[in-house]
Order: structure tokens, then sequence, then C-alpha cells
């Protein structure tokens, strides 16, 4: 629900125009303009995506080259391939990184990978991603919960199946009474309707409000007790630990390890049903914990990984190419 922005305050946009070639692992990626505008713009240093499924990207390589400047490639990491022709595409995706002069990832998970395929670890720099600056306000003050009253367990995001939210309120649904929360989803999409008539049928303490903002957003964030990412994505976890709730999210492009950890919270497979319902037992059990680890949530976005490091990181990468 990343809604695209017409024109920065900032710095200068252009539009490009990609053509996408085939599906699935066959994908590739013509960026038509990119080279016209590399000429006009005439960058010091080029930042591009680490993909080489982009077939324009490696002429952009070498014409920053012949001109001896930097190129800095940005991507998540490089998982193991598997398939068809896996070791003919794993020779290419090696050559493919090590034309640039540095490479920043998302995640220790992702600079672990691109170490494996031989790019110098010095020249690896890892900045996890963050949608948020530190927090503008304090720790939010939630009291012991009362005996005989729910928890409120919580989810934010686009209501897609690939999120898994039929799996937790499935889990919720199977619980013990006396554990059993209050579930409020907050988010739209093609998937809602299903999802409330699903949770109609089998958990009704389930509250649907639609996608929020801002203030209605943040009441939400304020009024749970612990977040719950069951499938793939994770933008909304930076959220929801800025205000100071410990996370239960499914491992999807490794960025979760370094802001999920055993101090705030629980890392589970996706789409595991099970697991979902035995970390929901184990974190529902002790409210008292999911306090303490709701703090350590807050102080990891507030001192570790927030925005303002994740610029750091480029800007040091930028620095030191540029000597």
């Amino acid at each position: 629900m990343i809604q695209a922005a017409r024109e920065l305050d900032q710095a200068e946009l252009t539009w490009g125009r990609n053509i996408h070639l085939f599906r699935g692992s066959l994908y590739l990626c013509l960026q038509l303009g990119l080279m016209k505008w590399l000429r006009t713009w005439n960058p010091d240093i080029l930042v591009v995506e680490a993909n080489p499924r982009y077939l324009r990207t490696p002429a952009a390589v070498r014409w920053m080259q012949q001109r001896e400047r930097r190129v800095i490639g940005w991507g998540l990491g490089a998982p193991p391939l598997s398939g068809p022709m896996a070791h003919l595409r794993q020779k290419r995706r090696t050559v493919f990184i090590s034309q640039f002069d540095a490479l920043i990832t998302y995640s220790q998970t992702g600079a672990a990978e691109y170490a494996r395929l031989g790019f110098p670890e010095g020249r690896i720099y890892v900045a996890v991603n963050a949608v948020t600056p530190p927090p503008p306000h304090p720790l939010p003050n939630r009291p012991p919960l009362k005996e005989g009253t729910p928890p409120r367990v919580l989810f934010v995001g686009r209501l897609q199946e690939r999120k898994h939210v039929d799996n937790l309120i499935r889990a919720c649904a199977q619980l013990a009474p006396d554990r059993r929360p209050e579930l409020v989803v907050v988010g739209d999409g093609p998937a809602r309707e299903n999802l409330q008539l699903l949770a109609q049928a089998h958990y009704p303490q389930t509250t649907f409000t639609g996608a929020l903002y801002d203030a209605a957003l943040a009441d939400q964030f304020r009024a749970a007790d612990l977040f719950v990412l069951p499938g793939t994505g994770g933008l909304a976890v930076q959220q929801a630990m800025s205000y100071g709730l410990p996370i239960i999210a499914a491992e999807a492009d490794g960025t979760q390890a370094d802001l999920v950890r055993p101090e705030n919270g629980w890392q589970i497979p996706p789409d595991d049903p099970s697991t979902l319902l035995a970390t929901l037992e184990i974190a529902l059990s002790d409210p008292s914990r999911l306090r303490r680890m709701g703090a350590n949530s807050y102080r990891i976005v507030a001192e570790e990984i927030n925005l303002e490091q994740m610029v750091g990181v480029f800007l040091d990468a930028m620095e030191r190419c540029s000597r």
C-alpha cells in the first residue's frame, strides 16, 4: 500500500520506463532511457540495484568505469539458487556483482551471502532496512494486564494471501480460552472479505479496522500488547517496535533477523501454523515478559536500526568509495 511520490523535495526525480520480460525464474527487466539519463545527469557515484535481471545495468557500470567513477550495488543479498541451470545462474551472478566497487545490503544475512560469492568483505556495507527515524515519542507506558483482561494482538499490513493472516486467525482460535486475545487487523486488500468470513466463523474476537494512517494508526500501536506478522513483508515491524511492542515475525528476506531477536520477540518459519500457535502460547503466557521485550524493541529502533542509521551507512560507503 505504498504510494509512489510524483516529486521529491531534496532530490531530482527522473521517471524511467521499464519493460518487463517473462515471469518467475525467467524474469528480466529492460530499463529504457537509463543510458540517456546517465549521460545527462553525469554522476560522480552511481548506486544501482544489484540485480542481474536488470539488463542495462552492466552498460551503465561500464559507462561509469570508463570515466573512472565509482558504482555501488544495493541489494537484499544472494540466496542459494535452485532449479534449471542453477550453476550457470550462480556463475553469472558472481560475475555480475564483481563489477561493483562496493555493495550495500539490507541485512547481515545478505552480507554473508555476498561474501560467500567471493566479494571482499571489507567492501560490503550493511544498511539495515529502515522506514522510520528514531522514535520521536517516549516509550509508551503500558500498565500491567489485569486479571481476566485479554491481551491485544495486532497485525498491520496489506491483506494478501502471502501475509497469512488466516493462519493468525486460526491460531488464536486454537488457544486455550483463558489465553485468547483480542485480535485487531489493520489494513485492506484483496483478501479482506475472505478473512472477515473466516474470522466470523472461527474467531469473532477479531476486529478489522481497514487501512489506518497517522494518529489513528498510532492509537492502534499504543493499545496493543503484541505485534504479529505471520507472512512475508514487514515494514510495519519497525513501526510496532517504535511503540514498544514485542514481535512475532515470519522469516522472509533476512532483514527480520536484525530486528527481531530473542530479547524482543520470536522469528518463525513462514506459513507454519503449528509453530505460530506454539509461539503465541509462549508469548501470551507471561504478560510481564511482553512488557520487557517491548522495551527492548523500542531501544533497538531508537539506537541501532532507524532511517538515520541507514542513511549514515550509505554516506559512509559513498565517502570511502570516492577516496
